[in-house]
């Protein structure tokens, strides 16, 4: 499974619409409204490279509202799991 966390910019006056419309496009699985340089961050799931480009510059990039994406490609995940093993040292209460 490939991940693509895509930061996107949109027309201040259309955020939740925006939001929902991108939570609806195949492949998306998560869109959070957020503070800072951006307005919304997009998990996007999918099998293929090649799929990247369908989700996100053929559909999320066309929903109403939205101006610009950021694209960046996950190559590791970590979960909590992952990061209290790697952190642990072994000592014990």
């Amino acid at each position: 499974m490939i991940t693509a966390i895509v930061l996107i910019t949109t027309s201040v006056d259309h955020i939740p619409e925006t939001a929902t419309e991108l939570a609806e496009v195949d492949g998306v699985s998560e869109v959070y409204s957020v503070t800072g340089d951006y307005d919304l961050i997009a998990i996007v799931r999918v099998r293929r490279h090649d799929a990247l480009a369908d989700v996100i510059a053929d559909h999320m990039s066309k929903v109403d509202g939205v101006t610009s994406t950021t694209t960046h490609i996950a190559y590791k995940a970590y979960s909590q799991h992952d990061l209290a093993a790697a952190f642990d040292i072994g000592l014990s209460d």
